[in-house]
């Protein structure tokens, strides 16, 4: 796998190349997200497979909590680049080694993530509906 460039991000910055950003600031520091955040790091690739791969890595980085032993701060805590890219690249080296399983965990995790949105879809829309049926009784 090539290097990945990770640099911090400057707003109104726009990348040519895969890319997506990770918030550095909070105690959802490490959160991997396709929209830019004030407060982030961006990881630029060569290619989209190579930016899918590595997001869902830092992903389950992200869910696991892994990156809370690495925060920094009192009041706000926050996350830095050099932490970020010693700790992320091994983990990223490591877990490409097993590609296939990575494959398939991706896979899985992708799918997941389609039920999960298509679920909080379903709950807007029954809320919506309970809220229009009540809001019948109001009118009478």
């Amino acid at each position: 796998m090539d290097t990945i460039l990770i640099k911090s991000h400057r707003a109104g910055m726009h990348y040519a190349k895969p890319h997506f950003f990770v918030l550095n600031k909070g105690l959802n520091s490490g959160r991997p997200h396709h929209e830019a955040f004030t407060n982030s790091f961006v990881l630029i690739f060569q290619t989209e497979e190579q930016k899918e791969d590595v997001f869902w890595i830092a992903m389950s980085l992200w869910k696991s909590k892994f990156w809370h032993q690495y925060l920094r701060g009192s009041v706000i805590p926050f996350l830095s680049l050099y932490e970020f890219k010693n700790e992320l690249n091994p983990k990223v080296t490591r877990l490409m080694r097993e590609h296939e399983l990575h494959k398939k965990n991706m896979q899985a995790l992708k799918l997941l993530q389609e039920q999960e949105n298509h679920y909080n879809k379903n709950i807007h829309l029954i809320n919506e509906l309970k809220n229009a049926i009540m809001m019948r009784y109001r009118m009478k």
